[in-house]
């Protein structure tokens, strides 16, 4: 399904990812993990043309997406729920789900239905604007608006960052159904702990380099806890929703 080899990025003149390479199978979950500045973002965008690669490839389904613009690599059949969320604020629940409805691995399961299914507090605050949900709602939000696209692959960037314990337990209760539905899943978090017991398998990301390591082989939290000394903040140009809809 997704196949990266060799990828490498840049902000400006500085290199931020050297030697990615990873694969993420049909029905398989794998996470991307690293310390703070190892560049896991930066992977997804450069996935997801979002950040134009400077090198290396990547293949969705045996095709190469490397470079293209990112709605073209949506409509491949990935759906992203980006870091930040980055819902539509001044739509309501319902019209952020809509506006990206779409059948992109050629069936229909995911519907205002099933959506609201998975997360019965959408259903309650369908008619709320973005600007009047929690962070946890807004999250569901997120993931089931990436799920409205139908997508063959699932991407979540830091799918539990800053939510409360009780609302971070509902939201992975929901990923691991999506799981045992056989949904490809790449998902980045740093609750190593729940990721540890969730994956199929994990891509740890040291030195802005990838290391693939099968599960299980022990706890990964001690080297994951603290940001590497050489790690570099990748800038913020975005004002908006900056993820492919369409």
């Amino acid at each position: 399904m997704l196949s990266v080899r060799g990828l490498q990025a840049s902000y400006g003149a500085a290199q931020v990812l050297f030697d990615i390479s990873l694969d993420v199978g049909e029905g398989e979950v794998v996470t991307l993990l690293g310390r703070n500045g190892m560049g896991k973002t930066t992977t997804v965008r450069s996935i997801m043309g979002l950040l134009r690669p400077r090198g290396g490839e990547v293949r969705f389904d045996g095709a190469v997406v490397t470079g293209l613009a990112p709605y073209r690599i949506a409509k491949t059949g990935i759906g992203l729920v980006p870091e930040g969320r980055q819902i539509f604020p001044t739509l309501t629940v319902e019209e952020n789900l809509v506006a990206t409805a779409s059948a992109r691995s050629g069936s229909r399961r995911w519907t205002l239905d099933a959506v609201y299914d998975l997360f019965p507090r959408l259903k309650e605050r369908r008619g709320n604007l973005g600007t009047q949900l929690s962070g946890g709602e807004q999250q569901m939000l997120a993931i089931g608006r990436a799920l409205m696209t139908n997508p063959k692959l699932l991407i979540l960037d830091e799918a539990t960052e800053g939510l409360a314990p009780l609302i971070r337990a509902e939201i992975w209760t929901c990923l691991k159904r999506l799981r045992e539905e056989r949904q490809s899943i790449l998902v980045i978090d740093k609750n190593v702990d729940a990721l540890a017991g969730f994956a199929d398998r994990h891509v740890i990301i040291e030195k802005r380099r990838a290391h693939h390591r099968s599960q299980p082989q022990g706890p990964l939290s001690p080297c994951l806890k603290t940001p590497h000394p050489g790690s570099t903040t990748r800038p913020n140009t975005t004002t908006g929703p900056a993820f492919p809809t369409t």
